[in-house]
């Protein structure tokens, strides 16, 4: 094995465990249990054992997809496992079935975002990002001036009902990192300035700077905003602190960082000369998941083969090589501190 690279600057580096699937890896079944190895052990730990293991650069956190169905006891193991790895575990919080848009659908986003909010303060989770400001794939249609304004204030109305219900002042989680997705997968919170519209305004409502952006590479550079664009946002977005946890993933085919068409690279720099860059995940996505078939429906590029003859986690353990390199010649550049 080639030698290990040591991380210069001041910057925590990952991976979401995306990269072993949704379905038959990391989705909890109808009793809330999730998938085990051969011998019995959560296939979450068998997986992210085997990518420290074969890793030329030391993780030291770790984003899990945090579903509120699954059982605690689980969930428990399942934390307990990567924090043993010297991981710090973050959630991204799963919401299904359930608009937030929707006034209708209020009591049940709500109700799935305190259980897995509560659940992060259990565990002593810092940080919690989460999509939970759309429906994923859902059949509404894209809303703009009025409508868009309804969408934020309620929006507002959920994540604070969320914040006072689960118990968040005080407690241990930081930041709140909201993720937009690509149109398609969402209609309305598409751009990085419309997810942003958002995130000012609670952050208004609450009356400091809680909620964050989450800010993913893939999504930037299908949204269709340009690398400029996006480029300037960062710089607005920093200047206000509103900046959060960075995804390191390709877009379009979400596998190998080789495929970004170089939106990583570009926006990962302009994410460190704003100051602000701290928690960057790398996240890549099997290209057969059976749970992400309505994305492959959306864009066939969804589905191409990016491994070169690898497997997913030499694939995600390249991409963390990739990433570990760019982000020493920041530091070395002056862009980052070491």
């Amino acid at each position: 094995m080639s030698a290990k690279i040591a991380l210069k600057p001041k910057v925590q580096l990952g991976v979401v465990t995306t990269h072993f699937k949704f379905v038959g890896g990391i989705v909890p079944d109808e009793n809330g249990k999730f998938p085990r190895d051969a011998d019995g052990a959560l296939l979450c730990l068998t997986e992210m054992k085997k990518l420290c293991e074969v890793s030329r650069v030391n993780m030291n956190i770790v984003q899990i997809p945090f579903f509120s169905s699954a059982d605690p006891k689980e969930v428990a193991e399942m934390i307990d496992g990567l924090k043993a790895m010297d991981l710090e575990v973050h959630f991204i919080i799963m919401v299904g079935g359930a608009n937030p848009m929707n006034p209708a659908d209020e009591d049940a986003v709500v109700g799935q975002l305190v259980i897995s909010l509560k659940a992060a303060i259990t565990h002593g989770v810092r940080h919690v990002s989460s999509t939970s400001i759309e429906e994923w794939m859902s059949n509404e249609t894209r809303k703009d001036g009025a409508e868009f304004e309804a969408a934020i204030a309620q929006n507002v109305k959920v994540h604070l009902r969320v914040y006072q219900e689960a118990g968040v002042e005080g407690s241990c989680i930081e930041n709140w990192h909201i993720e937009f997705l690509r149109p398609g997968e969402f209609k309305t919170f598409t751009t990085l300035d419309r997810a942003w519209a958002f995130v000012r305004a609670a952050n208004e409502a609450l009356g400091k700077k809680f909620f964050k952006l989450l800010v993913d590479a893939a999504h930037c550079g299908d949204s269709g905003l340009t690398i400029a664009q996006n480029e300037d946002l960062f710089a607005r977005i920093a200047a206000a602190g509103e900046f959060g946890v960075f995804h390191a993933s390709a877009k379009t085919t979400r596998g190998c960082l080789s495929t970004d068409d170089g939106w990583i690279s570009a926006l990962l720099t302009a994410v460190a000369k704003t100051g602000e860059l701290r928690h960057v995940f790398v996240e890549v996505f099997d290209h057969t998941d059976p749970a992400l078939e309505l994305v492959r429906k959306l864009d066939p590029g969804h589905g191409i083969d990016t491994r070169d003859g690898r497997s997913y986690t030499e694939v995600t353990a390249d991409g963390l090589a990739d990433i570990a390199h760019r982000l020493n010649n920041l530091a070395a550049r002056g862009f980052l501190n070491a």
